[in-house]
């Protein structure tokens, strides 16, 4: 199972979220079926999201990142809540692309650079927050970072990291985000940048067996800090047969009745988990006649 957590630096003056998502991108990999670099892409996104979930302050509170790039993965869409329950998809899960010339995933080639990244946070008011920024690098990293800066005036180091194996599986995947607060002492960001020049790589760190405590621990070296939560993320869909239901909520009585097929079925697959909801001819007919008996009473 994945861990994480959130620890504030004992001044007030850093945030720190880190999280070992290796259990998380592996099943959106066994869910998507995904190719290498996608499995990159969207699993950096998947914990890019889930470490943004953790810094919501209200219980049903969410957040959706969504990109869309205009490289050969198409849109990449992550959902989360204030655990860090992430669940999410690539429009194209499937693309091939040649290694770049350090040997690594492609990823910023496969999300496009000509883009943006939408962050979608939902309080719980009557409209939610949407923040919008150009895409940095197509890499998510730069990306999430550039949003924070930009859009939020928050300045903010995000570390990301998938290592996908020979076979397409997850070796590793986790993320670091840091955030600096207001009056954050200059010396204290001068501290923080030599601790993360010599910072590995976050697949690095979790290859070798850190976790992330650890992880929080060496970036914030020199720093008194203390541990606000400690989460279990996980690969979470809360679609269910009721809420594909309410969906149906919004057609007509003759457009229900238009939607089974030859055979007399209709059928509804999520776009998060590909679980597949099946309703007869008879049940839609019993639909269509609730909504028409409802009109009329009206």
């Amino acid at each position: 199972m994945d861990e994480a957590l959130r620890v504030l630096t004992s001044d007030g003056a850093m945030l720190a979220v880190a999280v070992n998502a290796t259990a998380i991108v592996a099943r959106a990999e066994q869910i998507h079926k995904t190719s290498a670099v996608v499995t990159a892409a969207l699993g950096r996104l998947l914990t890019a999201a889930s470490m943004m979930g953790m810094l919501l302050k209200g219980k049903d509170d969410s957040v959706t990142l969504r990109v869309r790039g205009g490289g050969p993965a198409g849109q990449l869409l992550a959902v989360t809540d204030s655990e860090g329950n992430v669940r999410g998809y690539a429009e194209h899960p499937v693309v091939e692309l040649p290694l770049r010339a350090d040997g690594k995933l492609p990823v910023g080639q496969a999300v496009g650079r000509l883009g943006q990244l939408y962050v979608i946070r939902d309080t719980g008011g009557k409209e939610p927050y949407i923040g919008c920024t150009p895409l940095a690098t197509g890499e998510i990293a730069e990306d999430i970072t550039q949003y924070y800066a930009e859009s939020e005036q928050t300045p903010t180091v995000c570390a990301l990291g998938v290592l996908v194996n020979p076979d397409l599986t997850v070796q590793v995947a986790g993320g670091l985000l840091i955030q600096l607060l207001p009056f954050c002492p200059e010396e204290a960001v001068a501290r923080l940048e030599k601790n993360l020049a010599a910072l590995p790589p976050v697949t690095q760190m979790l290859s070798s067996g850190m976790k992330p405590e650890d992880i929080c621990a060496a970036a914030l070296n020199g720093f008194s800090y203390d541990v606000l939560e400690r989460y279990r993320p996980e690969y979470r869909c809360p679609c269910s047969r009721e809420r594909v239901e309410r969906t149906f909520g919004a057609m007509t009585p003759e457009q229900l009745r238009t939607l089974p097929d030859a055979a007399g079925k209709v059928e509804v697959t999520c776009s998060f988990c590909d679980r597949v909801y099946t309703y007869t001819r008879e049940e839609m007919e019993r639909m269509a006649a609730e909504k028409e008996k409802k009109s009329k009473k009206s």
